[in-house]
């Protein structure tokens, strides 16, 4: 068992759990011993300020960054190695790529293929990876485009989407692949202000249907109503951890209260 935000929880019910992570760029130690758990269905919030580790802990949970040392489980699987007796080995890109496929994630810049129409964004990797017939991928991608509003963007091309379009065109490719984690790297930063609450109603629907999610974000208003926990980094650290609302209206740790004094 271990304590949460909701209680006592079992081991089964963990989503995430990283212990001890660190990731240095040459000599810059980015992440100094992480420790965190995320629980099935739960939303969880990674704030901080620019360089404070938040994007490159974000990657390592589903080793698009490799990490030094420590550990990374996502449902019980280890991420990016393998045991082999009382050692660890590094899964091959392929192999990686395939425990991957169940995280979604959804980057600032919304990396849709500009050559391909939305539909062909969103059923590609289902197509591809999950094997899905092209007529089942179809249905699927009409469905969650009706689910993020826009049924009738099928046909058209990224580049004449606005940015909150594309956004919403990530997320429904990432749903497309029945991810079990959604991970959310700043998704609104790039967008124009008139264009962000699209996107986080979005997000809020997912968070309503129990979708297990971790979001980096500036978007304190989102992350005090949607998020379960909140988690304030600083230079590689976790420095304070606790029911959203609590640790963005009471914080404790003084590098939390002068950061959410900036921010807001």
């Amino acid at each position: 068992m271990i304590n949460s935000a909701k209680g006592v929880i079992e081991l089964n019910d963990v989503m995430v759990e990283a212990i001890s992570v660190r990731k240095s760029f040459g000599d810059n130690e980015v992440l100094k011993g992480i420790d965190l758990t995320v629980n099935k269905g739960e939303v969880v919030a990674l704030l901080g300020a620019s360089g404070s580790g938040k994007s490159t802990m974000l990657r390592c949970v589903n080793h698009l960054e490799r990490i030094d040392s420590g550990r990374i489980y996502v449902d019980g699987d280890l991420v990016g190695y393998e045991r082999h007796g009382e050692t660890l080995r590094e899964l091959s890109d392929k192999d990686a790529s395939v425990k991957r496929r169940h995280i979604g994630m959804v980057f600032q810049s919304f990396n849709l293929f500009s050559h391909k129409t939305v539909l062909e964004n969103i059923i590609e990797a289902p197509i591809g990876v999950l094997k899905t017939p092209k007529a089942d991928a179809i249905e699927k991608a009409n469905f969650l485009l009706s689910e993020v509003g826009l049924a009738d963007k099928t046909h058209a091309y990224p580049a004449q989407l606005s940015g909150g379009q594309q956004q919403r065109v990530a997320i429904a490719r990432a749903l497309a692949m029945d991810p079990k984690l959604m991970l959310f790297d700043e998704p609104t930063s790039a967008l124009d202000p008139e264009l962000v609450g699209e996107v986080l109603n979005v997000m809020r629907r997912l968070a309503d249907d129990g979708m297990t999610m971790i979001v980096v974000t500036h978007e304190i208003g989102f992350a005090r109503e949607v998020c379960d926990r909140a988690a304030f980094m600083s230079s590689g650290e976790i420095v304070e951890c606790g029911p959203a609302r609590q640790v963005l209206t009471e914080p404790e740790n003084p590098l939390t209260r002068d950061f959410l004094k900036r921010v807001l």
